[in-house]
């Protein structure tokens, strides 16, 4: 199952990876609910639950970053960071009056490079927040309004850490675009970035919808409401394990997704434990952390 790389054919599998890869969706294990078994299904390492607007602009983080730190979060090794790019890939231009969608950065394939991505905003766990600092995690947010904003402080926290972290729209509500007419797609966008432009002090540039879901439309409404790129994934982090759109391992350039979620929608985990797995998986498979926005 692969995302088509145009816009209107997008449109036709996007719903449907979407369940596939738990994107926003009601549950965090749907392979589960399926009754498959998950991808890449390894023994969860023991991880401790919580141990002992835009970021700064071309800002990455350090490559020793979380040297001291791993240990203290349950990893068995340093995270690796990539460096910002000389000159950022080439991506496929947007339809003119139509935001650009991106779901993979098209690095070499010897650049075994990935993004973190988190969604929604529903979780607000501080233990999180020294966790990603320690880290030096660079994380692209994607906060709904109706979740996130009951402490958006939380999340400037996050976007202040030093990492190069930055807030992006993903609506006000967390509806299913694509069941929507133009002027109330074009309400949730443009409603959403005249709050995070009040909240944080800037309009984002960048939008994720809900459930992957999205159609013409959806582009240009978030065209008319300031949006440059719709930022889509092809790797989705559960409790333990990943879900991949298309193989059984994660590929240079992937654009991964998670959640800020809690113990009542990871069956017991916290999101500092989701969190070390994803990691401790990305190691695994001999992968380095890049800063998405380097490379858009």
């Amino acid at each position: 199952m692969k995302y088509a790389r145009r816009p209107v054919a997008g449109t036709l599998v996007a719903g449907a990876l979407a369940l596939f890869l738990a994107g926003c969706g009601n549950s965090v294990d749907p392979i589960e609910r399926l009754g498959r078994k998950a991808t890449h299904d390894q023994p969860s390492p023991s991880v401790p639950s919580g141990a002992a607007a835009q970021g700064a602009p071309g800002a990455s983080p350090s490559a020793g970053a979380g040297e001291q730190a791993y240990r203290k979060w349950g990893l068995t090794a340093p995270v690796q960071y990539a460096p910002k790019p000389a000159q950022k890939p080439a991506l496929p231009p947007a339809a003119p009056g139509k935001a650009q969608v991106v779901d993979r950065i098209p690095v070499p394939a010897t650049e075994k490079v990935v993004f973190l991505t988190f969604d929604d905003g529903a979780e607000k766990d501080p233990e999180f927040l020294k966790m990603a600092a320690d880290l030096k995690l660079p994380i692209s947010m994607y906060l709904t309004d109706n979740v996130a904003s009951s402490d958006y402080g939380h999340f400037e926290k996050l976007r202040d850490n030093g990492s190069g972290s930055t807030v992006n729209n993903h609506t006000l509500t967390h509806p299913n675009l694509r069941t929507l007419p133009f002027a109330a797609q074009k309400k949730e966008i443009c409603g959403q970035q005249e709050r995070l432009e009040k909240r944080f002090g800037a309009k984002p540039t960048r939008f994720r919808p809900p459930f992957g879901n999205y159609n013409d439309d959806t582009l240009k409404a978030a065209a008319e409401c300031g949006i440059t790129q719709v930022v889509l994934w092809r790797a989705s982090m559960q409790i333990n394990n990943f879900q991949y759109a298309e193989g059984s391992g994660l590929k240079p350039g992937d654009i991964i997704l998670a959640h800020f979620r809690g113990p009542s929608e990871l069956k017991g985990a916290t999101e500092v434990q989701m969190t070390a797995r994803m990691l401790q998986s990305i190691q695994e498979q001999g992968f380095r952390i890049g800063r998405l926005e380097d490379y858009l």
